[in-house]
Formats: structure tokens, sequence, C-alpha cells
């Protein structure tokens, strides 16, 4: 005798129908904002008025008020930098691949990944322009004519390759994010009263493109859509490798390893992946989405969290043996300092956080908690923060001469910019939030009949 299948877990819960997701989708867009989106509003806006004053004492003082010396050229914001384009990186991946997949328990994340691409690339590069001290002469990296004669960059260096390949994805994923909001727009445009919100009704009538909802209309919306997912599934690992060229094309021990490219590609899918399970579970409070991103939503992300973390920790074990193996005295001095030099505790933070916490995992009771995954998903960001200061400081600041080594410890400032991009970051997601649909409800009425809890009945 066979036994019967059990059945799935819905992904829409509550007796839903199409009426009541277009509804719920659209309450954060047009009614009021709750006490808890102004609390967290309020507290990113707090962060964002820091960073602004930071940055321009940066501006205004030079760099000189960060802790960088002669012998630590890079380090907190460059660390920054690299944190931020994991981040980015990821959110169009997650898209991108899930929608080739098929999974279906996609259609509730995608919007917060693909949005959170495009904020965090803009966190990102911020950071190179403060660095070049004089942002206001940044022109001087374009191949402009001038009266020195033309100006052009090393096209041999990573950070100009860094560039291309940041504008090609930020571009790319701006239109993947676009493309599917169109569907939001034109549902937004149909609700929105003309008498009372004119102004509104013609923008959104102007951002929908006239959508219609016909099958024409979804049939080029497919298309387009599995296109750029195409386009941008290779681009993210270009870009993130080509990051990786940052470091790996250089001469310093801990840098000059190949591996770096697929270990920076598995750590931007693994920051990337916590930082959207950080930004559902906020949203499911502050919008109140609590129907629409559930604990299968949330178990699923865990599971993915989970492996990606197992795939970092390899990577991490796989630079202690090759350093080892080599044979090379330099190689083997750099990953002995890292993790019992005096920045021990950032290395062994690093390890904790990304190695040893993400095993939690895979007892479900723990990956189905929402406070234990709340700070589990924190605990990943810290400690994917504090990989990329391991790789940066700790391979700058002892090198071939102790007569050069050196300390870095940051100051205020460089506190005050990394702290506070993450409040800028989060006001413009929050504004995101009640201006467009974080949910694609067109979509996410495709699968009700399949997995709304009202159709999840046995006979």
């Amino acid at each position: 005798m066979h036994k019967r299948a059990s059945i799935r877990e819905p992904l829409i819960l509550g007796e839903k129908s199409y009426h009541d997701i277009t509804v719920d989708i659209a309450k954060p867009v047009e009614g009021k904002a709750n006490r808890l989106w102004w609390i967290v509003f309020g507290i990113s806006c707090v962060l964002f008025i820091w960073w602004i004053l930071c940055v321009g004492y940066t501006v205004g003082t030079g760099i000189g008020v960060w802790g960088l010396n002669k012998t630590i050229g890079w380090a907190w914001d460059i660390t920054n930098f690299v944190w931020w384009v994991g981040i980015g990186h990821a959110g169009t991946l997650i898209s991108a691949v899930l929608l080739l997949f098929r999974q279906n328990w996609r259609l509730s994340v995608i919007r917060s990944a693909e949005a959170m691409t495009i904020f965090a690339v803009i966190q990102a590069a911020m950071f190179p322009g403060i660095h070049m001290g004089r942002p206001w002469l940044g022109y001087f990296v374009f191949p402009i004519p001038n009266e020195y004669g033309s100006l052009w960059v090393n096209f041999n260096s990573p950070l100009l390759w860094d560039v291309f390949a940041i504008s090609t994805y930020f571009s790319v994923s701006l239109v993947f994010w676009y493309v599917g909001l169109i569907p939001d727009f034109a549902m937004i445009r149909d609700k929105v009263s003309e008498k009372i919100w004119p102004m509104r009704k013609k923008v959104y009538s102007i951002l929908s493109f006239g959508w219609s909802g016909r099958t024409k209309d979804w049939q080029r919306f497919e298309e387009v859509s599995l296109v750029l997912a195409g386009l941008a599934t290779p681009l993210v690992f270009s870009v993130h490798s080509i990051v990786s060229f940052d470091f790996a094309t250089s001469v310093i021990p801990g840098w000059h390893t190949t591996i770096f490219p697929p270990y920076f590609v598995a750590g931007a899918v693994f920051s990337g992946f916590a930082m959207v399970q950080t930004l559902l579970l906020i949203m499911r409070k502050v919008v109140s989405l609590e129907d629409y991103i559930t604990i299968k939503h949330i178990e699923y992300m865990n599971i993915i969290i989970m492996l990606t973390g197992n795939l970092v920790g390899i990577a991490y074990i796989t630079e202690l043996f090759m350093a080892w193996y080599s044979g090379v005295e330099f190689e083997q001095y750099a990953f002995l300092n890292r993790f019992s030099g005096p920045y021990w505790w950032a290395y062994w933070s690093m390890m904790t956080c990304n190695v040893i916490s993400p095993q939690l995992m895979w007892f479900k009771k723990l990956r189905t908690n929402i406070v234990f995954t709340f700070i589990l998903a924190l605990f990943v960001n810290i400690g994917m923060w504090f990989e990329r200061f391991v790789i940066i400081v700790t391979s700058l600041h002892r090198d071939y001469l102790p007569s050069s080594w050196s300390m870095f410890s940051p100051t205020f400032v460089d506190i005050g910019i990394f702290v506070g991009s993450i409040g800028f970051f989060f006001v413009i997601f929050l504004l995101y939030a009640r201006t467009f649909p974080v949910i694609a409800q067109a979509e996410l009425k495709t699968i009700l009949k399949s997995y709304g809890e009202n159709y999840k009945v046995r006979k």
C-alpha cells in the first residue's frame, strides 16, 4: 500500500480571495503608516543624519579624519564597500535564479530582494567616491580632453573593472526590478481615485506603461523577465569575481589566491540572503504582511542561508590548507596572524557568525522561529562584515618589513559613515515600501488556488 504524500504547507495564509490580495498589498501604499513603521523610520533618519554630518566633515577636512595610516591605506571604508557590494549583488541573483527554477515561494521574496540590490549598490558606490579624498575631482577618472592632453584610466586595473561591472549590473538590476513592478503599478493606478489623488493617479499611469493585463502583455512580461534573469545570473558571478580581483591580483600574502572569485561569490550570496531575511522579517511587521511572508518562506530562506554558510566555511578551510600546503612562509604567517595575532577577535567573530551559527539551522524548531531567525540573520551580516575586515586589515597591518608594521583603529567618523549608511539604506527602503508594492501581487494571484490556505483542504 502506497503511503499518501502529505499536502504542502500553504504560502498564502487566511481565507484570501483575489480581491483580498489586491487590498492587502495596496494597503501600505494607499493607507497610513503604522506606529512601528514610524519608529523604524525615525531611527533610520537619525542614523542618516549622522551619516550626512560625518561625510560632510570628511569631505571638508580630508580623509585624515579616518583611522588610516601609511601601512594600512585600505581599511574600514573598503571593508564597507565590499560588504555593501556583496549584499547588493545577491538580491537580483535570488530573484533571477528562483525565477529560472520556477520556485513559487519566490513571489513574496523577490520585490524586497530586487529593491535591496538597487539600494545596497547605491551605498557601495559612495565609499570609493568618499575615499578619493577630493570627490569634486572625480571627473579625472574619465577619459575626457583637457589642457594636459587626454587622461586615460588604467585599463589593467581591477578597480576600473569594478566600475564597468558594477554599473552594468546595476543597470540590468534596475530594469529587472522595474519590469517586475509594472503590473503592480497598474494595480495601484486602477485603485487610486482620480478625484482624491489626481497627481498620484497620473504618476502611476505613466509608470505602468499602459499595462492592461491582456494575454499579450503577460506574454511579453514573461519573455522580458526570463531574458533579464538570464542576463543577471552570470553578471552576479562576474561582478563579485571582479571585486575579488581587487585583492587577488596583488602580491600581498593572504590576498593573491585563486579561490577568491568563487569564495567572494559564495560570501555575497550568503550575506545577501541574510539581509533579505532581515528585510522580510521587518517588512512583514511594519507593513502587516504576515499572511504573505509566512513561516514557510522564512524556513526556505534559512535552509539556503545554512547551505551557503557551509560553502563559505569550506572556502575558509581551503584557504588555510593552501597556505600550509604552499610552503610559503609569508603566506603561512599571514593566516597564522589572522587567527592568533592582534586581530584574533575579528577572525573568531567571523568564524563564529559565518560557520558555527548557521549550523543551528539544521534544527527545524530553530529555523522556523522568527526571533531566532532575526538574530541569526543579524549575526551573519555582522560576520560577513568581519570577514572583509579580516581580509583587508590583517593582511596589511603586518607586511614584509616589521619596521612598517602598524595597527588600525577606527575613528568616530569611520564608524559614523558605516552606521549612517545602514540608516540611509533603511530610509530609502522604508520610503520604497510606502510608495511601491513590496510583494508581486499580480503573480501571487497565479498561485492562490495552488498554495492558498483555503484551497489546501484534505479530501
